[in-house]
């Protein structure tokens, strides 16, 4: 792989880093505790807000997740192991690298 792949990879993984780091500040509201007085708000409304605040609070688990293997493949660029198999050493697919940057694996290993 040349540096210009390289870069652009980092490039592309720059970008969706601070995609998901928006997307977190703008989340928050979505998790916040769900009110529970039952004088203002009715018991499915409260059921429904509760089921939404758990959906938003897996989303951000997930975003989370991803934004460590974000910095894992930023890392991985800085120290020049960037698209090597973690298991077998070999390089990986550049087509699979180009779905997911964050690939730890190559094909043949994953399976």
């Amino acid at each position: 792989m040349d540096e210009a792949e390289i870069e652009g990879f980092r490039e592309a993984l720059l970008r969706l880093q601070a995609e998901l780091r928006g997307l977190e500040k703008v989340a928050l509201e979505s998790t916040k505790p769900v009110e529970l007085d039952q004088s203002r708000v009715g018991r499915l409304s409260r059921m429904d807000a509760m089921q939404g605040q758990q959906m938003a609070l897996e989303v951000a688990r997930r975003r989370k997740q991803q934004l460590v293997k974000i910095e894992g493949a930023l890392r991985r660029i800085e120290l020049g192991t960037f698209g090597d198999c973690y298991v077998c050493g070999e390089p990986i697919d550049l087509r699979r690298l180009s779905i997911d940057p964050t690939n730890t694996r190559c094909v043949g290993c994953v399976e």
